[in-house]
């Protein structure tokens, strides 16, 4: 069995109204898939995290290493493309590419086996997980505050059980946000705040302290992900958790922040910490420091089917006699290509996403749907 070809997929759909977080501006969902074709016609598909052209240039470049490579050799094959661009670098694009990349060699290899991804990651530990919403983003053109408020206590009717809120634009705005959602959805929702990195130091502690009035489970990515004494600084503070990992790669990229307890939660991304590979390794280092792993989620059906097999075969911990379950990101905002791009969506019942039980990710792409959303100006 062997690697055959290697294509990406650019997916684009123009908003009609643009939103923004603290850190980024969105007046278009772009995305990116891997397809992994072998010799015998299996195909496994992956997602990366991040900007679509840019990761794509890398997984074609990528490829000249892949090609009459045995696909099931996932680790053989990561050390490889890790170490054949180590001279520009071990994280950002070159680790999001070889995510994508890795995502869809487990797929293939839990279709040679007729198993699922979380089977071969040691075994499926839950079969459904509760979603929490994402959403509020900086919409142009409306009331921020009344905004977010309406949206979250729509996610509550919908059955949701936690919700996250974007922040990190002005402080007292943003709190003013965080007091209109919890008056909006009640005192029984959980809710989380994600700054993007928007904050310094002293705003985060600031909105941090104001903030935990009105009981937030976790305040995300509050400073720069490069800053890690800032994060050791607003973590001991101010009264919230603090969770962060979406910016950081592979298990070197997480070890500092892990060891020294900058964070309380660690959010790798299976499309941007490495992929299946070193997504198991970041929750194994997690578990050794009593660190709660809740993987971070934005993307597409494939990268959600993903994310559900990783979650699947999380290993309660065994330190504790409660384990505590992990709960998925399910991003609310507009994008008519999420789940258009699989035969069978990934949807949930009143917050409840069920674990796609078919071999590797589960999922079947629908090919017109590729061509439907394919990114036209390239």
């Amino acid at each position: 069995m062997k690697i055959a070809s290697v294509r990406t997929h650019l997916l684009e759909h123009r908003l009609e109204t643009a939103f923004e977080s603290a850190s980024m501006r969105f007046d278009r969902r772009s995305h990116v898939l891997v397809e992994v074709i072998c010799e015998d016609g299996t195909t496994g598909w992956g997602e990366c995290l991040g900007p679509a052209r840019a990761n794509a240039a890398i997984v074609e470049t990528y490829a000249n290493w892949l090609i009459g490579q045995n696909p099931l050799e996932t680790e053989k094959i990561w050390a490889l493309l890790y170490n054949a661009l180590r001279d520009q670098g071990q994280r950002g694009l070159t680790i999001t590419a070889l995510s994508g990349i890795d995502i869809a060699l487990w797929d293939i290899k839990g279709k040679h086996f007729g198993v699922s991804v979380a089977t071969l990651l040691g075994g499926r530990f839950r079969e459904n997980v509760r979603a929490y919403a994402t959403g509020s983003f900086k919409r142009d053109g409306v009331d921020r505050v009344e905004d977010n408020a309406i949206e979250m206590a729509g996610h509550r009717d919908a059955g949701f059980h936690a919700c996250k809120i974007k922040i990190g634009f002005e402080p007292d705005e943003d709190l003013r946000v965080i007091r209109a959602v919890r008056e909006a959805i009640g005192p029984n929702m959980r809710l989380m705040i994600d700054a993007n990195h928007g904050y310094d130091a002293i705003e985060a502690v600031r909105v941090g302290k104001q903030a935990a009035d009105y009981g937030i489970d976790w305040f995300e990515e509050p400073v720069a992900p490069e800053q890690l004494s800032s994060y050791r600084e607003v973590r001991k503070s101010q009264p919230i958790q603090i969770a962060a990992g979406e910016t950081w790669h592979t298990r070197w990229g997480m070890r500092e922040p892990v060891e020294t307890r900058a964070i309380d939660i660690i959010q790798p991304d299976i499309c941007g910490c490495g992929g299946f590979s070193e997504a198991k390794k970041i929750a194994d280092l997690a578990s050794v420091h009593g660190i709660r792993v809740i993987p971070h989620v934005w993307g597409t059906a494939v990268q959600i089917a993903a994310a559900l097999q990783f979650m699947a075969a999380m290993v309660p911990d065994p330190a504790r006699t409660r384990p505590v379950e992990p709960i998925l990101e399910f991003d609310r905002t507009h994008n008519p290509f999420r789940q258009a791009v699989v035969t069978s969506p990934i949807e949930h019942d009143k917050g409840i996403v069920t674990i796609p039980r078919g071999p590797g990710l589960g999922i079947e792409i629908d090919r017109a749907a590729l061509k439907e959303f394919r990114m036209r100006d390239i």
